[in-house]
């Protein structure tokens, strides 16, 4: 029984058809908003998965000097692992993979997707490839540290109210359990600045402007995706939309979690609704509001930003969880 309902996990939900419906759906609310703000009609809702289905129903070419086995395997990688991360996020306290150093877990398989960008652009052969390939690897190492800064600090908040060992805890689980308890982190004020923090990590981690130096269309012609076509092509698109639901889940997991969006409720379906409500609100601020006013910015200001602001704005966080209680 126990393994009919793993299966179902990973294939419905929270697994593989949840994340499609929603991360395609957040792509089309994205791309609709990014219009509306910059006083454009835009595509359909609905157009994401319109491009999907085109791109399956397309034929694909495999450059002539790729390594055909990387080159058709990495977006599959890709795929698996931020499927895999939709397992580790609780829903308002629904628990799907009780673990004790879950975020540790995530935090290993949100670099499976840029990862997976890396050998499949490096496979092609294509000289715009190499370019996006070292931009990504720039814009992961600018965007992991700040990251890991914000895990540790909500951690080093949690784990010293439950008297964890070392006063830190790496468990999704019993960050929930701490909210449904104690409140929403967000309600912290020393919480704030992490938060911030990881709105302003969301578009690098996604790739999306402004930092979308390594597939730039405009400059490198998508980069590493440059020889990308077909149902290879989609199945990079689909990844991308996914991870773009998955980190607007993880922070409201990390921040708004607990129980019922506070009310006390726990029933599936009303948390998941609200969850997606508030995974919408998220991702039009951290992502949709910076497409429609900021360009793209050089990928060596990348480096500097996040190695500088959101950077700050998490030790800020993690210092202010052991000086306060607030």
């Amino acid at each position: 029984m126990d393994i009919l309902v793993y299966i179902f996990n990973i294939l419905i939900f929270p697994g593989f058809l949840f994340c499609f419906f929603f991360g395609l759906l957040l792509s089309g609310i994205d791309r609709k908003l990014v219009a509306r703000m910059q006083r454009r009609i835009g595509p359909p809702v609905f157009q994401p998965f319109y491009d999907f289905f085109k791109l399956i129903g397309k034929g694909h070419i495999i450059p002539r000097g790729a390594a055909k086995k990387t080159f058709m395997l990495a977006p599959i990688i890709g795929l698996l692992g931020v499927v895999i991360i939709s397992m580790f996020i609780p829903i308002f306290g629904y628990v799907f993979i009780p673990k004790t150093a879950d975020m540790i877990v995530i935090l290993y398989l949100l670099t499976v997707p840029a990862v997976a960008l890396i050998l499949g652009g490096s496979s092609s052969g294509s000289p715009y490839s190499g370019v996006g390939i070292s931009r990504e690897m720039v814009t992961m190492l600018s965007y992991e540290l700040p990251l890991v800064i914000i895990l540790l600090a909500v951690g080093s908040k949690v784990g010293h109210s439950l008297g964890e060992i070392g006063n830190v805890t790496f468990s999704l689980s019993k960050v929930a359990e701490y909210q449904a308890n104690n409140g929403m982190l967000i309600c912290s004020l020393s919480m704030i600045p992490a938060a911030i923090a990881f709105l302003l990590c969301i578009p690098a981690e996604v790739g999306t402007v402004p930092f979308d130096v390594a597939e730039a269309e405009t400059e490198i012609c998508e980069g590493p995706l440059v020889e990308y076509s077909g149902k290879y092509l989609a199945l990079y698109k689909l990844m991308s939309a996914i991870k773009m639901f998955i980190m607007g889940s993880l922070f409201v997991a990390l921040f708004f979690g607990g129980t019922g969006f506070g009310t006390g409720i726990k029933f599936l379906p009303l948390n998941t609704l609200l969850m997606m409500i508030l995974v919408i609100i998220t991702i039009s601020i951290s992502v949709s509001f910076l497409r429609a006013i900021v360009a793209r910015i050089k990928v060596e200001h990348t480096l500097k930003f996040f190695w500088t602001v959101p950077t700050a704005l998490a030790l800020v966080s993690l210092i202010l969880t052991y000086v306060t209680t607030l």
